[in-house]
């Protein structure tokens, strides 16, 4: 699939870039892509809640009052479910939320999540581009002139860009990644999809089933 390469002033540069088929136009499984994003979001989970059982309450040690004579309902501690104060029954305890996937149905729901972004037409393919000054202004004129500075938009760089990062961090509505390290929730979670040039090589290179 060719498609045209944009500059950062967004104009067409004239070149064009190949996206390759078996990872930009796949019929996207999408099953696969709910256990990827499924899976990505257990594994946030910190899985830390605690409530306190009988068992956990502290007091509760000596039987309130005698069996029998009083008239009144048998108790042998203050800390029962049923007394107030006392210890909640099948209350939350801690766990582990996390879940595994394989890596070839890690790769199939990140190639079926570009396919779904190419069908919509919303990848754009940009000239890998920096901003030296590491200025919000800069990158924010940039995103204007790319019509998506009203837009939740995700730019693929293909390695670590500290200016560029500094530069993007206060714009709320675009998230930076390195193409060879995006997820299936970030490639969903965004209106357009920007792909710097050298960015498209090495995410079919991780990607290649």
């Amino acid at each position: 699939m060719q498609v045209e390469v944009y500059t950062k002033d967004g104009q067409k540069s004239g070149k064009t870039v190949d996206l390759p088929d078996e990872i930009f136009a796949i019929e996207p499984n999408r099953h696969v892509i709910y256990l990827a994003v499924k899976a990505q979001q257990a594994n946030q989970r910190q899985g830390t809640h605690k409530t306190k059982t009988r068992k956990d309450v502290s007091g509760g040690g000596k039987k309130p009052w005698k069996q029998k004579g009083r008239g009144v309902a048998r108790a042998g501690s203050t800390r029962s479910p049923v007394w107030v104060g006392g210890g909640r029954v099948f209350g939350p305890q801690p766990r582990d939320y996390s879940q595994s996937v394989n890596q070839k149905v890690k790769k199939l729901a990140r190639r079926s999540a570009l396919s779904l972004k190419a069908k919509a037409g919303e990848i754009v393919v940009v000239e890998d581009f920096t901003v030296a000054s590491g200025k919000t202004r800069e990158m924010a004129g940039i995103l204007k002139n790319l019509g998506a500075d009203k837009l939740k938009s995700l730019l693929l760089i293909p390695q670590a860009d500290p200016t560029l990062l500094r530069a993007s961090r206060n714009l709320y509505r675009l998230r930076l990644q390195v193409g060879s390290d995006v997820s299936t929730f970030e490639l969903l979670n965004c209106q357009k999809l920007f792909i710097q040039e050298s960015a498209v090589s090495r995410l079919a290179g991780v990607l290649q089933a």
